[in-house]
């Protein structure tokens, strides 16, 4: 599903996330065997985000600034609490954007339908 241009367009539930504030997660390759990886889009909060839930609803923002992580963790690790033992951090970059998020994502070679929600995972963070 793209916009007409090259750039796939998201998932509307998950755009919505991302909106709201909700991080994404995709499962990667890992760097070797006995390893897993996932990359996380994490929206990061401001103090808008902070008034609007002490008043009891959740902001959108579609211009919010977004943080991309990718870990790799020990496989035998990452059901338990110790999940970050072994853990590796391979790459982080922030944007701030959903067009620098596209950007983004085009250079680390991921597309929007690969993301979903953490719940949907079993990513440990």
């Amino acid at each position: 599903m793209t916009d007409g241009g090259s750039r796939p367009q998201w998932p509307t539930d998950k755009l919505t996330a991302l909106r709201v504030g909700r991080r994404l997660v995709t499962e990667v390759p890992a760097r070797g065997p006995g390893r897993r990886a996932f990359i996380e889009i994490r929206p990061i909060t401001t103090a808008a985000d902070s008034d609007a839930r002490r008043q009891g609803w959740t902001r959108s923002d579609p211009d919010r600034t977004f943080k991309l992580e990718h870990w790799d963790y020990d496989a035998d690790q990452i059901a338990g609490f110790d999940h970050d033992i072994g853990a590796v951090l391979v790459q982080t970059t922030t944007v701030t954007g959903e067009a620098e998020l596209a950007a983004a994502l085009d250079a680390w070679n991921l597309r929007p339908e690969q993301f979903l929600h953490p719940w949907q995972t079993d990513d440990p963070r």
